[in-house]
Formats: C-alpha cells, structure tokens, sequence
C-alpha cells in the first residue's frame, strides 16, 4: 500500500511543479506569438510574408498545444500507476514467476517499457499523421512507420536489455561498490553507441549514399582537408523518405565519423549554404563540443549513480511506493522516478551550455567560410522551411532552446562579420 509520508509528499510537490511549470512555459510561449507574431522581423522581411507568418504561427501554436497534451497525459498515467499499486502487484506476479533478481528485472523494465510505448503511440500518429501533414512535413507512410516502430523496439530492446542486464549484474554481484563498476560500464556503453550509431543503427532506418555533386563535394573535401579533419565521409540522407524539414549533422567518434547532409537540405539551398551548414558542423568538432559533452554526462552519471547506490538501501523508499522488501531492480527504478522531476530543473543549463557551442561554431564557421553571409541566408531559409517559430518567449527560450533564437542568432553572425575576421589560424587549432 501506497504511504502518505513526507517523501511522498516532497516527490508530488516536485512532480507537480515541474508539469505546472512546463504547463506555463507552454502557455507564455504560445500567447506571446499570438500577440507578436503579426509582424514580420526586419532580418526575415525578405523571405518571410504575411501569408508564410501566419502559417508559421499556427503550426507552433498547433505543435505546442498537442506536445504539452501529450507531455501532461504522459505524466498523468504514469503517476496513475505509480500511484495505483500496480507495480508492487506486477512486482509479486514476477517473484512468483521467477523470483531471479537479475532476470525478474528484465521482465519488469520490459513490461513497464511495452505498457507505456504502447499507450504513446496514439499520440505519435497524430504527431505524424495530423500535425505534420496539415502543414505539409509529412512524406511518411504508414507502412513506412510501423516499420520504424518494430525497429525501434527490437533496437532499444537489444540495447537497452544488454545495459540493464550489465546493471543488474553488478548491483546483485559487485558488492557495494557495485555503482562505480556500472557508472564506468555505462560510460563505456554510451560510447559505443555514439561509435555505432552511424555505421549500424543509422542505416537501418534511412540510406546514406555520398552526395551527387561532383563540384560540391570536391569543395567540401577542400574545406575539411584546410582544418586537417577526416571523416568517413559525407553522406546525402534519405530524409525526404519520412518528412521535408531540413537539416545537417556531425555524427560518430573516431573512424566512424562522418558528416551527413539531408537530401531536402541539398534540395532546397545552395552550394554556399551547404558548404557553411558543413562549416558550422566542423566547428562542433574542432572546438571539441563532443568530447566536453561526453565529460559534462559522464560527471553527472557519477552523481546520479551515487544517488541510486543511496536508494537501493533506503527501505522508506520502497515503503513509500507500497513494495514490502527492498529488490535491487526496484530500488534502481524508483531512483529513476525521483530523479526524472528533479533533473528537469538543470535544463536551463544544459540549454545554455549547448547555445555557447552553437555560437561558438558559428563563430568557427564564419572564420572559416571568411564571410558571414552564407550562413545567415542559411539560417533564414532552415527557418522558412521548417516554419521556425521566429519570435519565441525570451523565457521559454532560455529554458528550452539548445540554439540562440534565429533572430538573435542571424544578428550577431552580422555583428561577428561587420567585428572583422580573427585570425583563422588561431581559430582552428
């Protein structure tokens, strides 16, 4: 039985005021492009009209208004069974089954996991099937998604199993330093899948063939050989098999580097912009964005797996959510639950870090295109084709946004450029 005491109390205060505040964030953003979003920013007037604003305006209101839904019926069920009891039911039925700490795990994580994708999948079809193709993203059928969701499920199985297996193995075996092994492991798992993702996870959902332009992909080979970076290659994606937003990544570590360009992007801009999209990739890389992240992730894991050390022997814990006996594989998802509110809170500085690398890589890329320009009519035109909200509210922004706002960002590339070039020898070691 469920325990009303003062954890519980302070775990529903938390959970609460994290929905209340995604629920105003949510809000203050959508009233404040209803009431600027009339009036076109001067840096887009010569590429944005009344007509392509509104349409703007209505596909964020629209997409903010159904992802706040589904965030808040996400969190709602999931505290109706946290709440409910059923878990230490589902607990007992496994125990009866196989009372194996490490394989009861498997099936508990696995049924939760099932219960709770299968009950989001009605709100991914509507993502994808209504607001998507009412404002004409949407290239996806439903062949092609079912698809995608049978691979992701046998992906994150496999993956996710391994992992958990790894945990639990050490948390049962590995005595109470049990947490530094897994910390460690866990690290090492996540850069193998950083090393895999491009090669093997990747493929499996969409073809990457090297780009068809000669021209351009000779200069792309100039402009990486100019740095001294060498990467697998550069990649033309199949993105247009599922949607027409557009985009570029840097992804890999390595030799599985690589750079991949989607082929809606290679449709709709040109051989400058594509060549400053690459620019600005390459300053991730060369500024080392990957590497401080993976520093930045790995120090928080210490804390976090600390913390869950802490929870496997804490019995008011298991009490509080109704389970009779601390089980390690308990203990490690009831330290998810109490971490998943608390950690939502860092979000604006982990928004923050990532704005400094992506102006820190605009900065790269104007130094190393030796203009500005190719990379604002960039920005303009991802903006136009992905219907970017242009006026974000400066809180929402600062809470959420890994990049600066493209009005924000398109003005400082042109006061970096009007500033003058620094020394690009400097820049790019």
């Amino acid at each position: 039985m469920i325990r009303l005491n003062f954890l519980l109390l302070g775990f529903l205060v938390v959970f609460l005021l994290r929905s209340g505040t995604q629920l105003l964030l949510s809000r203050l953003n959508i009233v404040y492009l209803r009431r600027h979003g009339t009036t076109v920013p001067e840096l887009f007037r010569d590429v944005v009209d009344g007509e392509k604003l509104r349409k703007v305006s209505a596909y964020n209101v629209d997409s903010e208004h159904f992802h706040m839904g589904a965030t808040l019926a996400d969190q709602g069920l999931f505290l109706v069974i946290l709440l409910s009891g059923f878990l230490p039911w589902l607990v007992k039925i496994i125990s009866q089954w196989n009372d194996r700490q490490i394989i009861g795990g498997l099936a508990f994580f696995a049924i939760f996991s099932i219960a709770t994708s299968l009950l989001r999948i009605p709100f991914s079809l509507y993502d994808t099937f209504v607001i998507e193709e009412r404002y004409g993203f949407n290239t996806m059928t439903v062949r092609t998604w079912i698809s995608d969701l049978f691979k992701g499920v046998a992906i994150s199985a496999i993956l996710g199993g391994l992992i958990l297996w790894l945990l639990l193995t050490l948390v049962v075996r590995a005595g109470g330093a049990w947490w530094v092994w897994a910390w460690m492991v866990a690290g090492g798992f996540e850069i193998l899948i950083l090393w895999l993702f491009p090669v093997v996870i990747a493929p499996l959902f969409n073809k990457f063939e090297p780009i068809e332009n000669e021209v351009l992909e000779h200069r792309i080979k100039a402009l990486m050989e100019s740095i001294g970076l060498r990467v697998q290659g550069v990649f033309k994606m199949d993105a247009s098999k599922r949607s027409k937003h557009t985009n570029a990544y840097f992804t890999g570590i390595g030799r599985s580097k690589r750079i991949v360009l989607f082929d809606t992007l290679l449709a709709s801009h040109t051989e400058e912009e594509a060549l400053a999209v690459l620019a600005h990739e390459m300053g991730h890389w060369k500024r080392k964005h990957l590497i401080k992240e993976i520093i930045l992730l790995e120090i928080l894991s210490f804390v976090v797996f600390y913390f869950a050390s802490k929870c496997l022997d804490w019995p008011l814990l298991y009490q509080t959510f109704g389970f009779q006996k601390p089980i390690a594989y308990v203990g490690l998802f009831l330290a998810g639950v109490l971490i998943g509110p608390v950690g939502y809170f860092a979000h604006p500085l982990e928004s923050a870090i990532s704005r400094k690398f992506e102006r820190e890589a605009d900065d790269f890329a104007i130094d190393l295109m030796k203009t500005a320009e190719p990379m604002r009519s960039t920005l303009k035109r991802l903006a136009v084709d992905n219907l970017a909200n242009l006026i974000p509210h400066p809180l929402y922004a600062w809470f959420y946004y890994s990049h600066p706002p493209l009005v924000e960002r398109i003005s400082r590339l042109k006061r970096e450029a009007t500033g003058g070039f620094r020394d690009f020898s400097r820049s790019v070691k």
